[in-house]
């Protein structure tokens, strides 16, 4: 139970890798709770004809109707010793009583909760490090989570590239220098030249990135993700990094780098440049005859919005 995907996923892996390690041939079915027949429930946890042991995991418990979970409580009662239910719930009060009522039944709980504090962000991704091999120093810590913020796939995957290409011991160094690799080969040093309307800079960055082969859709949502941030930096009145980084919960780092990005802009400018992206996102998904065409002219279009819209224009 728990907000936090990364989590459940791997507490649902951690089930299925032990039933799977005793009973290799052992039936698996994954059902999603919201609008679940409770025929189909019940047809799923009977005992099965063939014999075998069975593996039953319904996720979303918390979208489960009245009558659905009502069946799996009265499951719980009397449980099946040849099969293995996982229930999972994604957090909240919705149906909070079908997990009680699952642990009061003795069944053993997992909790995985959103991550928040940096401290708890730190010592996740200080573990990760470990699990691949590795070992992170305090301030190379620091900043991984500075920059990463609290999506902990990202986190994961950053420590094992982090291990793989740096070895043993990841200082803060390693960390300044794989970020900078990132950003060589993303769709966000074509999002940074749009913004601040750089359309020589930003066109020549295109073709660069699509010469490297960056996906057409990791640019349009690197377009989409700093015109969104700008948007929402530029939209509060306070010019506070660390104040501004609580309230819209993103790292201090991107919310000065937004902060740089939206000057020149108003805030009615930064809703049409949001048109254009959404736009874009269908147009590089199949919309547009060509993705490379369409990616050019969004830019080409987001640039002239800041310089007729912008702030100071004369």
């Amino acid at each position: 139970m728990g907000e936090e995907e990364l989590l459940r996923a791997r507490a649902v892996g951690a089930v299925r890798a032990a039933v799977l390690g005793r009973h290799p041939d052992a039936e698996v079915h994954e059902l999603a709770a919201a609008g679940l027949p409770v025929g189909q429930l019940a047809d799923v946890l009977a005992p099965s004809l063939f014999g075998g042991h069975r593996l039953v995991v319904v996720s979303g418990v918390q979208e489960a109707a009245g009558a659905l979970s009502d069946a799996l409580v009265g499951y719980a009662k009397d449980p099946d010793p040849d099969l293995t239910l996982v229930v999972v719930h994604f957090g909240g009060k919705r149906n909070e009583a079908l997990v009680k009522a699952f642990t009061a039944a003795g069944a053993a709980l997992d909790e995985c909760p959103k991550l928040k504090s940096p401290g708890d962000l730190a010592a996740f991704a200080r573990n990760e490090v470990r699990q691949f091999g590795g070992r992170i120093t305090a301030d190379a810590v620091t900043a991984l989570v500075d920059a990463i913020g609290n999506d902990l796939r990202q986190l994961s995957a950053a420590a094992s590239q982090l291990v793989s290409d740096f070895g043993g011991t990841v200082d803060a160094d390693a960390v300044a220098r794989f970020h900078r690799g990132q950003a060589e080969v993303s769709g966000f040093t074509v999002a940074e030249r749009v913004l601040v309307g750089d359309r020589a800079g930003s066109i020549e960055m295109l073709r660069w990135a699509l010469e490297r082969g960056v996906p057409h859709v990791l640019i349009a949502d690197a377009i989409a993700d700093g015109v969104r941030t700008a948007a929402r930096v530029a939209s509060l009145s306070s010019t506070n990094p660390g104040e501004l980084a609580r309230t819209l919960k993103m790292p201090p780092w991107k919310v000065k780098k937004a902060q740089a990005q939206s000057r020149g802009w108003s805030i009615d400018g930064l809703q049409q440049a949001i048109g254009v992206a959404a736009e874009l996102n269908a147009d590089v998904k199949g919309a547009a005859a060509s993705a490379d065409y369409a990616l050019e002219r969004a830019v080409r279009r987001i640039v002239t919005i800041r310089k007729e819209t912008g702030r100071g224009r004369g």
